[in-house]
C-alpha cells in the first residue's frame, strides 16, 4: 500500500501542478494562446519527446501487441456504447448528432498528451514503446479512420462525407509523430555522451509540462456542462468496463507485470481532446462531448489507484 500511495504522489504531483497551471493561463492569456501552444507541441514538441524516450525503450517483439490491443479497445469501447444506444435507450430519444458523440467518447482516449506522461512517472522509460505503439497504431488511426466514419454517420451535415474512406485513412501518414517515431528507431541507436542525453531527457519531460499545462488550458475553455447523465455512461465505458476487459484478457493470455499495466492505463485514458475536434468538424453534439471531457479529466484522479492495485506488479 506505501509503494502505490508514493506512486500516485510522484504521479499526480506533476499531473495536477500542470493541469492547474493551464487552467490559471488559460483564464488570463489571449485565447489564441492555447492555439499556438498546441501546434508547437503537434509539430516540434511531441516528435522531439518521442525521439527522446524512445531511446530507453524497450523495442523486443511482444510490443508489436500494443496496437492490437488498442484496437481491441477501441472496438470494445464500441461495441459496448452501439448496444446501449440500441437496445438500453429509447427510440429517438438521442439525436445522432448525440448518438455520434456518445460514441466516440466512448471509445477514443487521450493517449498522446496525457497518456504518455501517466505511462513515464508509473512505468518508466523502458515500456515507453507500449504506450507509443497503443497511441500512435491505435488511437490515432481509429480516431481518423473509424472516429471520423462514425463522425460522419451521424452528422447533422452531409458536407463532409463526399470524402472516401481511404482518404480518411491517410489521414494519420500526415502526422510529424508518425515520421518521428521512424526516425526515433533510427536514432536510438547513436551513441551521445552522457550530458547530452539528460539535457535531451529533462527537454523531453519539460515537453510533457507543457502538454499538461495546455490540457489545463483547453479544460479553461470548456465552459458548458449538459447531459451530465449520458455522458458519465460514454465516460464508465471508456475508463472503467474497456480497461478491466483489458487487464482481464491480458491476465488470460499470460501477459502480465508491466507490460500489462501500460496496456491498462492507456485503455483507461479519458476521452480524447480529438473527440471535440471531430465534433465541430462534423456537427455531432459539442455540449455532450464537452462533458464527457470535463468528466474523464476529472474522473482520472479517482480511477488511476483502482487499476494500479489490479494490475501493478507485485
Amino acid at each position: 500500500m506505501t509503494n502505490l500511495v508514493q506512486e500516485l504522489f510522484r504521479l499526480y504531483a506533476p499531473l495536477i501542478v500542470g493541469v492547474l497551471t493551464g487552467l490559471l493561463l488559460g483564464w488570463h492569456l489571449p485565447p489564441r494562446f492555447p492555439d499556438r501552444l498546441g501546434k508547437f507541441l503537434f509539430w516540434v514538441g511531441a516528435p522531439i519527446s518521442i525521439v527522446v524516450f524512445l531511446r530507453g525503450a524497450d523495442l523486443s517483439e511482444p510490443v508489436l501487441l500494443a496496437p492490437l490491443i488498442a484496437w481491441i479497445a477501441l472496438c470494445t469501447g464500441l461495441a459496448i456504447a452501439w448496444f446501449w444506444l440500441k437496445v438500453l435507450v429509447p427510440p429517438k430519444q438521442w439525436s445522432n448528432p448525440m448518438q455520434g458523440s456518445f460514441i466516440l467518447a466512448s471509445m477514443l482516449g487521450n493517449t498522446g498528451y496525457l497518456g504518455y506522461p501517466v505511462t513515464l512517472a508509473l512505468v518508466g522509460a523502458k515500456y515507453f514503446a507500449w504506450a507509443l505503439l497503443y497511441d500512435l497504431l491505435g488511437t490515432m488511426f481509429g480516431s481518423y479512420g473509424i472516429g471520423v466514419m462514425i463522425a460522419s454517420r451521424f452528422s447533422s451535415s452531409k458536407i463532409y462525407q463526399t470524402q472516401m474512406p481511404w482518404q480518411l485513412w491517410l489521414e494519420p501518414l500526415k502526422k510529424p509523430v508518425i515520421w518521428s517515431f521512424i526516425f526515433g528507431l533510427g536514432f536510438k541507436r547513436v551513441s551521445l555522451p552522457l550530458p547530452i542525453d539528460n539535457l535531451l531527457h529533462d527537454l523531453a519531460w519539460g515537453i510533457l509540462f507543457l502538454a499538461l499545462t495546455l490540457i489545463g488550458m483547453r479544460l479553461s475553455q470548456l465552459s458548458s456542462f449538459s447531459y451530465v447523465k449520458q455522458a458519465a455512461i460514454g465516460v464508465a465505458i471508456k475508463m472503467l468496463i474497456v480497461p478491466l476487459a483489458i487487464g482481464v484478457t491480458l491476465s488470460m493470455l499470460g501477459i502480465n507485470g508491466l507490460p500489462r499495466l501500460v496496456l491498462v492505463l492507456q485503455g483507461a485514458m479519458p476521452p480524447a481532446f480529438a473527440t471535440l475536434v471531430i465534433a465541430e468538424a462534423y456537427d455531432l453534439d459539442k455540449e455532450l462531448t464537452v462533458t464527457a471531457l470535463g468528466i474523464g479529466s476529472a474522473g482520472l484522479l479517482i480511477t488511476l489507484p483502482i487499476w494500479l492495485w489490479l494490475f501493478a506488479p507485485t
